[in-house]
């Protein structure tokens, strides 16, 4: 908990392809040339979901939420050869930030998914897997119990307690973090996806698009 809820205190072009929408939108700032550090994208990313190192500011930094399905597209399509062909070979690393905006099961697992980070980084990314791979089978009666079944029988974290602290509120500090810089953002479907060069802000792409347009808009 400790980790993640201190969050509360602390392009040159846009790709366009349309993603989960949620009615409403919020900011008014693609961020067009703010390096990493500046961006409301990176801010405080040091406390997100990481694949690979930020050191050298090259990055996707991705806001998804876990009940939309055009993000299980993304995962499970593009994401792949993302980390096969730029997180495995030093050219980019993948940061993930929750945003809850489409259907009402993402809002606690979402939740459940800060509180398993806090508890384990192998547990979020088996956890934010499963939501994806088993989608269609959530609901917010479910999704409890559901992720405690699974935590409990495919990781090694104390599930009850992962779960509990979910719902008991300990982590609506850091999500609503996000939510205020997808706000700011004004994001309004995901997953949205902000890409960085070097610390330089390059472009924004919306949408599950396939890696050829990712290696692109990093200049690869």
């Amino acid at each position: 908990m400790d980790r993640r809820t201190l969050l509360a205190t602390a392009g040159t072009g846009v790709v366009a392809l349309a993603g989960c929408t949620s009615v409403g939108g919020g900011g008014n700032t693609e961020g067009d040339g703010q390096s990493l550090s500046e961006h409301p994208a990176g801010r405080a990313l040091a406390d997100q979901p990481t694949l690979g190192d930020t050191a050298d500011g090259t990055a996707i930094v991705a806001f998804e939420d876990p009940s939309c399905p055009n993000c299980r597209r993304f995962e499970q399509n593009t994401l792949p050869q993302i980390r096969s062909e730029l997180v495995a070979q030093d050219k980019a690393a993948f940061v993930y930030r929750g945003l809850p905006i489409i259907y009402e099961w993402g809002k606690p697992a979402t939740r459940i998914l800060e509180s398993a980070y806090d508890a384990s980084t192998d547990a979020f990314w088996a956890l934010q897997s499963y939501y994806y791979d088993e989608q269609d089978a959530f609901s917010t009666d479910n999704v409890a119990d559901r992720s405690r079944t699974f935590l409990a029988e495919e990781t090694s974290v104390d599930a009850e307690s992962v779960v509990s602290a979910a719902q008991d509120g300990d982590y609506d500090p850091p999500v609503e973090t996000d939510l205020a810089v997808g706000e700011e953002l004004g994001i309004g479907a995901t997953p949205t996806c902000y890409l960085f060069r070097d610390g330089e802000f390059q472009t924004t792409i919306r949408g599950p698009q396939g890696y050829d347009v990712f290696a692109a808009g990093l200049g690869y």
